[in-house]
């Protein structure tokens, strides 16, 4: 055997023996192999003509049979990804353009420039959860699918037809019912018709973006900040102004020097649980925050996905501008993504009556109504009382390995100079570009999150965020220790 293609067989074999199989969950192993050694060979990450580990070594190094390895291997020869040669082995099948174009998967490669929706489309795919250190979500098995498949059979029980028809524009009725109540908890007082429903909180920011900015307006955000929203208010001709974001909140000095420049149409804000830091908003900053925004006529808009994460005022103090406000000059947005299910797709406005008709009407002309069906499961999770127990339970997880992943991660060299009690993040300093990280994380199988997506300008940073519920994988952390030893 040459020296060639023993290397590609020493690289073939380093790549599929980082793969991490699963017994729990409804995917078989050989499901498992199959897509895991797809998406190797369309990243690249196994080249063509390579030779691929033998069946016996596959089975030992993953503890499977080999009837699994021996069906997987079937499986990707009838799919054209490898070839069996008699006496030899199994290799990467040199493909044809028309089945590499077919099946190729380019947004999934990290491009020259990092941006935001190579992360994204990076997010759906199906990486193990404890791969994901640079994850927003809150692994799977976390959460409770049981209150989702509950809520299902109950509302299945109901009359059909309602589930066959249209929902209401602004939501469905007794959920807003149950949301004035959680709102109230809040301190913020809101009706039922100052509410409206909304597809997650992505849906509810572009509602007021498209309601209030024109091509060339200004919209502030915190910086660092939540990167998707950069590019949708971008594709609206605005112009995306960060705001320098402080252990307690934004610069205030700053916000009142570019508030007077650039006469925003609205500044979005995380005031508790911070993306990407999980600090939250002090007191004093917020009313500093309301004077200035009345001083120079914005709208604030309170991001508070993160809400439930948090342990109430009588643990930390949390303070809300929308509790301040009352919904005058704040528009409060929330949803239930991070602590029921991503998929469920549930969000939802708190705002003054008039503005809440008026966004249910952009609503209703852009996509009609949101899912009556998952609305009406979020009503019944909330309405039973399992939901607060439920929340209860991610809480008291995320406390027990927050401290133990803080100390994994500066063992391994981060530096984490800003820490909370609360919160599914850390904002970490790795020394070196995250950017370059990132790329070199990805070819392990490996999402991390460069701290360059999280700013509007996207500059180079240290600075990455890591979810603290899937960081601590062995894998993982031997990557970062490897890296982060270079000189």
């Amino acid at each position: 055997m040459t020296n060639t293609a023993n290397s590609r067989k020493a690289a073939a074999l380093s790549v599929v023996s980082s793969q991490t199989l699963s017994r729990e969950g409804g995917e078989s192993l050989v499901d498992q192999i199959v897509r895991s050694i797809e998406a190797r060979i369309d990243d690249k990450l196994l080249r063509s003509g390579a030779r691929m580990p033998s069946i016996r070594q596959f089975a030992e190094t993953h503890g499977v049979s080999r009837f699994t390895v021996v069906e997987a291997y079937d499986r990707l020869v009838a799919k054209g990804y490898m070839e069996s040669r008699r006496g030899s082995g199994f290799y990467v099948r040199e493909r044809s353009p028309m089945i590499a174009a077919g099946n190729a998967r380019p947004a999934e490669m990290p491009p020259q420039q990092l941006d935001v929706v190579w992360l994204v489309r990076n997010m759906f795919r199906q990486y193990p959860a404890q791969h994901t250190p640079g994850s927003g979500l809150l692994p799977s098995d976390w959460l409770d699918g049981e209150l989702i498949a509950n809520g299902l059979r109950a509302i299945s029980r109901q009359n059909l037809s309602l589930l066959l028809q249209y929902g209401n524009p602004q939501g469905f009725l007794p959920l807003r019912q149950q949301l004035q109540l959680k709102l109230a908890e809040l301190e913020i007082a809101a009706t039922p018709e100052q509410i409206v429903t909304t597809s997650g909180i992505t849906q509810g920011l572009d509602l007021v973006a498209r309601h209030f900015a024109q091509p060339g307006d200004t919209i502030f955000v915190d910086d660092p900040a939540w990167f998707l929203m950069f590019g949708s208010f971008a594709t609206l001709g605005a112009k995306v102004v960060g705001i320098p974001r402080l252990p307690d909140g934004p610069d205030i000095a700053k916000l009142a020097e570019l508030a007077a420049v650039h006469k925003p149409r609205f500044y979005v804000i995380n005031s508790v649980l911070h993306n990407p830091t999980s600090t939250s908003l002090s007191a004093a900053k917020a009313f500093q925050i309301l004077k200035i925004a009345e001083q120079h006529d914005f709208t604030i808009v309170e991001d508070d996905i993160y809400c439930d994460l948090h342990p109430g005022s009588a643990v930390q103090p949390a303070t809300r501008i929308a509790s301040l406000d009352q919904l005058n000059r704040v528009i409060y947005l929330g949803g239930f993504s991070k602590t029921l299910a991503a998929n469920l797709r549930v969000g939802f406005i708190a705002t003054s009556e008039d503005m809440a008709k008026r966004l249910s009407d952009r609503k209703m002309l852009s996509t009609l109504t949101t899912s009556d069906i998952g609305e009406r499961i979020v009503y019944k999770i909330l309405s039973e009382g399992h939901y607060r127990k439920h929340v209860d339970r991610l809480r008291g997880k995320l406390d027990t390995v927050r401290d133990k992943t803080v100390k994994q991660l500066e063992r391994v060299g981060l530096t984490i100079d800003i820490t909370t009690p609360a919160g599914m993040f850390v904002w970490a300093d790795t020394g070196r570009d995250t950017h370059v990280l990132t790329e070199k994380a990805l070819e392990q199988g490996i999402l991390l999150a460069p701290g360059s997506l999280f700013s509007p300008s996207q500059l180079p940073s240290t600075r990455m965020r890591v979810n603290v519920a899937s960081a601590s994988d062995v894998s993982v952390l031997r990557f970062l220790e490897r890296e982060l030893g270079k000189p």
